[in-house]
């Protein structure tokens, strides 16, 4: 299962309603950690995916909701489950952390 592309208008239903927790990765064009990463969110989406979303919002692109949870720097993870904040990863860090950092969440 690929990551899925969320916005501002999309947030509420596609991430605070879904059924399973939702990995937000706030990221942008320009960030080249949040690059980074992006390949292993691809992969983590794969192997976790009956499990949890992986979902990503383009910041420039959408500023309506990472203002609206406070993300100052990118990337940042937030985890949502069933409508609220589990937890919250800023900055980017291996596949193995970021994984394991998940997994204890779930």
């Amino acid at each position: 299962m690929a990551t899925k592309a969320v916005g501002d208008n999309n947030f509420d239903t596609d991430v605070l309603a879904s059924d399973k927790p939702v990995l937000v990765d706030f990221w942008a064009e320009w960030c080249g950690p949040c690059k980074m990463i992006g390949p292993s969110l691809e992969e983590i989406s794969e192997e976790l995916g009956d499990q949890v979303t992986i979902a990503k919002l383009n910041i420039d692109d959408h500023p309506d909701t990472p203002s609206k949870y406070g993300v100052r720097g990118i990337p940042t993870m937030i985890l949502f489950k069933d409508g609220k904040i589990v937890d919250t990863k800023v900055g980017a860090a291996p596949k193995a952390a970021i994984k394991g950092w998940l997994e204890a969440a779930l």
